[in-house]
């Protein structure tokens, strides 16, 4: 039997990453009657909170004024004072999201905190654990806080897109096959460890040697699609992908 997690058409698929990439998120949070823009702020919110969170604390602020800076940015995105200003412009999201973001740290000054905290409004970090939990399990670096960032941005999206991946799995009935087989998608295994596996899955060592090619195949089909929502054209993609390995790369 074919297997469906593998048989997207790759051109269908471009289409369908590049009707929701964060330029047009942005365009949709820009239409205050835009029934997608709620979720639209909160799709830019959740997923780059956090990586803007530890840009500031590798500036050198501490752990209360890099929250309330970084809170303070994204309650100008949800008033919109911000996006109404904002062209569809040309380029990679998270670079124009950095350069946005040290211009308004360029304007700001601390401030009482409840005005920081945006008048009492929770904060748009919607993880289970604080980002001062998150941020003390980064690696030192002698990097720019700009290079921490692009390599916190690069594991951000590796993050999105095995959430993806997992969704897609589950969807089809694997969710367990995923989740025995995640190991895999840094690297791929030998035949050690696909015979454990394969005891473990009820497979053939064969069979799961093939599972890992799908999965890491289609992994890399979400890396992809997760790249096309940051860029402005289709073929940016493959460079941005080159660069994201570089970025990873540097920090193994």
């Amino acid at each position: 039997m074919k297997d469906q997690t593998a048989t997207n058409d790759p051109t269908t698929q471009k289409g369908a990453w590049f009707a929701n990439t964060r330029w047009t998120l942005i365009a949709a949070a820009r239409c205050a009657n835009s029934p997608g823009a709620a979720e639209a702020l909160e799709t830019l919110c959740r997923t780059y909170w956090y990586p803007l969170y530890a840009y500031v604390r590798w500036r050198g602020h501490n752990a209360a004024d890099a929250e309330d800076l970084t809170q303070g940015f994204f309650c100008h995105l949800l008033e919109r004072h911000f996006l109404e200003s904002v062209d569809r412009q040309k380029g990679r999201f998270r670079s124009f999201l950095l350069a946005s973001f040290n211009y308004f740290l360029s304007h700001q000054r601390v401030m009482a905190r409840a005005q920081k905290r945006g008048g009492g409004q929770p904060l748009v970090s919607l993880d289970d654990e604080s980002p001062e939990q998150r941020f003390h399990r980064e690696p030192v670096s002698n990097d720019t806080p700009e290079k921490m960032f692009e390599r916190r941005w690069a594991l951000t999206v590796l993050e999105q897109a095995q959430a993806r991946l997992r969704d897609d799995y589950q969807s089809h009935g694997k969710a367990a096959l995923f989740d025995r087989l995640r190991a895999f998608l840094k690297e791929e295994g030998d035949a050690a460890q696909y015979r454990q596996e394969a005891v473990a899955l009820g497979m053939t060592p064969g069979a799961v040697t093939v599972a890992v090619h799908r999965l890491r195949q289609r992994y890399r089909e979400m890396i992809l699609a997760e790249i096309s929502r940051t860029v402005s054209a289709p073929e940016e993609v493959e460079s941005e992908y080159r660069y994201l390995r570089e970025v990873l790369s540097e920090v193994r």
